[in-house]
Order: C-alpha cells, then sequence, then structure tokens
C-alpha cells in the first residue's frame, strides 16, 4: 500500500503505513491518504462477518498496513481489543463484543439503534482507535530504538484516550493541548489527574481551533519536528482514521442478516475524522445507504453539505456548547474527503485549503462538484441544547436507556433522514457521565459512574496554562525532551 498527500507533493515517492504511523502531516501541509482504496469482494465481506472483533481489526488493517509482518499485526490487535480493555462497564459478559449495537426501537419504518463506542478506558469512542494507535506506537519505535513525542489537541475525549493509551509506553512522551476550561469537569479531570511522568498537559487560554492549529503549525516546522522527534495522535494521523473504519463493519454486521441489505450511520461530528471513516468504509465497499453528518451550534460541516459553502467561524463566532467535543469551527479531516469529492486533484485541494487560511472559507456551490456529494452518500444536520435536553429526556423516557449530549446531537438529526426498511446506526460518542451537568438538567438525576471513576474530579490535578501562541508550547518541548 503506497500513500501520498491531498495536496500532491512527493507523488512519486513511495510511503509505507510505517513511513507515516508517526509522522501525522505530509511535508506539503496535506493529509496522507491511499494510493487507492482496497475493494471488498463479496466473499470477503460474507467471511468476516462471523469474525470477533480482533481479527476484523487485523483483516482490515492489514489491507492498508502490508509492510507490517501480518503475525506481528495480528497480535497488536488481538492485544488491543479484548474484553478486559474494553471494561464491560455496562454489559457484564457482553462486553467481549467490543461493540455492542444498542436497538432502541422502530421509528418511521426504520429500526434504529446505538453502536456502543465508549466502553473503552476513557469512555468516550475515541479509545477504539487510540488503543491500537498505543500499541502500534511503541511496536514501531521499538523496532528501531526510537522515541517520539507526542503533540496533540483535544476539545475533550482525544486527550484522555490519547493519554490512556500513551501512559507507561517505552519510549513516547505527550504534550496534549487543551482550550482552559472550556471542557467538562469530567473530562478535565481524566486528562489532569494523571500523574505519569511522560505525560503533559498545556491548558491554552484559548479556543480548541487554536490548539489544532498550533498543532498544525508545529508539524509544518520540518526542522523542529525533526529535531523533537514530534508525531501526533489526532485524527490527522492515518492510523487514527483507519482503526475507526473497523466499526462501521462490525456495525453493519451486527444491524443486518445478509450482505445484501444496507444500513445508514448518523456521526456526531467535530473533526471529521469519524464520518470520515464511514466515507472510506464505504469507498471499501460496504453497503451504505448514507452517511448523516451531525453537529451541535457549531454547523460548519452541516452549512456546507447544505449549500456547498465552507465557511470557517472565527474564535468570536465558536459556540461554547453542551457537547463540547464538537466545539469546532475548522475540520482538519474535511481535507481527506474533498480530495475525493474532486477526483483527487491535489492542485484544486491546494488551491481551496489555501482560501481557508486566506479568506475564511471556499464554495462549491456553483461548480458540479458539489452535486456529487450525493452520490458520495452525505446528508447532515445540527441541534441546539433545547434538543439535546429534550432528545436526552425523550430517549431515557421511550427506551430507558441514558445517551450523553453528542450521541443526542446524532440522534435528534437521524431522525430527520430515517428511510423505512433501513436501519439507522447512531455512533454513541461517549457515556453520560462525562456530561453530568446537562444529564442533570434533562433527567433530573446523576449519571451513571463507573467504579474506577467515583471521585475523579477531587484527585489533585497537573497542567501548565500557556498563552494560546505556538512560541511558549515550543519552549515547553523544547524544555521537557532533552532534545
Amino acid at each position: 500500500m503506497n500513500y501520498l498527500s491531498t495536496r500532491g507533493a512527493g507523488a512519486h515517492e513511495r510511503h509505507t503505513f510505517s513511513d507515516i504511523l508517526l509522522g501525522g502531516l505530509a511535508r506539503d501541509g496535506g493529509l496522507y491518504l491511499p494510493a487507492s482504496y482496497p475493494r471488498i469482494a463479496a466473499d470477503e465481506l460474507a467471511r468476516w462477518r462471523t469474525l470477533p472483533y480482533a481479527d476484523l481489526a487485523f483483516e482490515i488493517l492489514s489491507k492498508f498496513s502490508d509492510d507490517i509482518p501480518p503475525d506481528d499485526l495480528r497480535a497488536l490487535t488481538r492485544r488491543t481489543y479484548t474484553a478486559q480493555t474494553y471494561c464491560n462497564v455496562r454489559h457484564g459478559e457482553n462486553a467481549a463484543q467490543i461493540t455492542p449495537l444498542r436497538t432502541l426501537g422502530v421509528e418511521q419504518g426504520a429500526p434504529l439503534a446505538l453502536l456502543e463506542l465508549s466502553n473503552g478506558p476513557t469512555l468516550a469512542f475515541k479509545d477504539m482507535a487510540m488503543q491500537l494507535l498505543g500499541n502500534l506506537f511503541e511496536y514501531t519505535l521499538g523496532q528501531h530504538g526510537e522515541t517520539l513525542n507526542i503533540l496533540g489537541a483535544t476539545s475533550g475525549d482525544t486527550g484522555s484516550a490519547a493519554e490512556y493509551a500513551m501512559r507507561g509506553k517505552r519510549g513516547v512522551r505527550v504534550f496534549m493541548l487543551s482550550p482552559h476550561k472550556k471542557m467538562s469537569a469530567f473530562q478535565t479531570a481524566q486528562m489532569y489527574s494523571l500523574q505519569d511522568p511522560n505525560i503533559f498537559n498545556l491548558a491554552l487560554e484559548g479556543v480548541f481551533d487554536d490548539c489544532q492549529d498550533i498543532v498544525k503549525a508545529v508539524s509544518n516546522d520540518h526542522a523542529f519536528k525533526a529535531q523533537h522527534r514530534i508525531g501526533t495522535v489526532n485524527s490527522i494521523n492515518w492510523a487514527r482514521v483507519v482503526a475507526q473504519v473497523v466499526y462501521y463493519f462490525s456495525g453493519y454486521f451486527a444491524a443486518t442478516r445478509s450482505n445484501d441489505e444496507r444500513v445508514s450511520f448518523t456521526v456526531p461530528s467535530g473533526n471529521f475524522g469519524n464520518v470520515c471513516a464511514g466515507h472510506i468504509a464505504r469507498m471499501m465497499g460496504l453497503p451504505i445507504e448514507k452517511l448523516v453528518v451531525a453537529t451541535n451550534e457549531n454547523d460548519v460541516l452541516d452549512e456546507f453539505f447544505r449549500t456547498g459553502v465552507y465557511r470557517v467561524r472565527k474564535a468570536a463566532e465558536t459556540w461554547h456548547t453542551s457537547s463540547p467535543s464538537m466545539d469546532i469551527s475548522k475540520a482538519s479531516n474535511f481535507e481527506r474527503f474533498i480530495f475525493d469529492l474532486l477526483g483527487r486533484d491535489p492542485a484544486r485541494v491546494l488551491q481551496l485549503f489555501r482560501d481557508v487560511e486566506e479568506k475564511g472559507g471556499f464554495d462549491l456551490a456553483a461548480s458540479g462538484d458539489f452535486a456529487r456529494v450525493q452520490a458520495f452518500g452525505f446528508v447532515s444536520g445540527r441541534s441546539s441544547h433545547a434538543d439535546r435536553v429534550a432528545t436526552i429526556r425523550d430517549v431515557f423516557g421511550r427506551y430507558q436507556t441514558m445517551i450523553d449530549t453528542h450521541t443526542a446531537d446524532g440522534v435528534k438529526v437521524a431522525r430527520e433522514h430515517l428511510q423505512p426498511g433501513i436501519p439507522m446506526i447512531v455512533l454513541e460518542t461517549a457515556q453520560p457521565v462525562k456530561f453530568g451537568e446537562t444529564i442533570r438538567e434533562a433527567l433530573q438525576r446523576e449519571p451513571e459512574r463507573p467504579a474506577a471513576f467515583v471521585g475523579l474530579e477531587a484527585l489533585p490535578q497537573r497542567f501548565e496554562v500557556l498563552a494560546a501562541d505556538v512560541r511558549p508550547v515550543k519552549a515547553f518541548i523544547a524544555a521537557h525532551t532533552g532534545q
């Protein structure tokens, strides 16, 4: 498998999965994608239907990482996807399913279900990819006797998932940027209470987009990046995205009886990595009818999929909402989809994303390109705080199921795109305990809290507050890497 940049640099060079695993952005500022997507034959899809999750992950990942010996890759997926890791906090012995499908009911003639992705160590869907990434990093670094300093940005769940995946890993340090005082108390405590010496939390006086811009700025400073061995765990990292492809296949198999059936997925979306994985699964041949992009009040993606206009919001225009992991206006992974939408034309992609930086966005409404969005199966919708509260209350009352705020965004928008006879699977993103304030508002009760997290917010916290500027972030990294 060869990888190329969405912006075209190095098109005639060979980049393997291991080459791009540790690096993040391509040298031209673009994102890596396979030169072509592997297509899954009908007999192969039929064979995969009965596989346990770890072996399904091996089959899919092996399509994209043929430079890793198969026995090693299979050992990595089996070590990652265990019932012990995906911690049976809600399902007892049924946690062996790793990603259980919870059917809510039939609405408007369509089965409506939740694909539970938050049974991992930090109670968020990010664990599904991040636990594998931690094992891949340790394996690859060990093969070459190297070290890596991970720089990441989080609006909530990415940071804790990355830190829990990397804590104690040989040869790895983590520098995680987050917006100061803009995450939930539970999310903040999950990250800042970690005392591991290889974990560094940097709270920036800004919004998530500032954190993300600094990660990109450091990644584009090639001399600094090389000197300090900087890698990334944000969803610009290709391994994160391809690991998420696996649960689309798993969810499809759980919701259907044969591979002649089709399903739709609704994905609460901020940085576009999760739904980008669904796009890739569809390109591989998974029978997906619709990919429904659900946003909160920060509706940049919804605006694009309705109008063809991609308009990044300024910091003052970014809402601080009760689904904070989606408080994003500049979706990093969106570039991967635009690359495919434009027929993989890197020159046009480069110009469009220059327009994003210089003009604040671009408009495809007048071109034939936007008409192709429907052919890729994308539709969208948005929700508000009032919608979230009402949806949490309705789902709990109607189905005795408690959902978090981001999943509520997904359920609300999913109901706008139901088709009779086609299962609609909403990707659950986190457990309700992470967003207790809104749960209490909606249900007048406390969310369920796994025993391991009792008293979490009272633990001592370790973090540094910095200005939202690349210079103090670089200085902090340099002072703590010894390089």
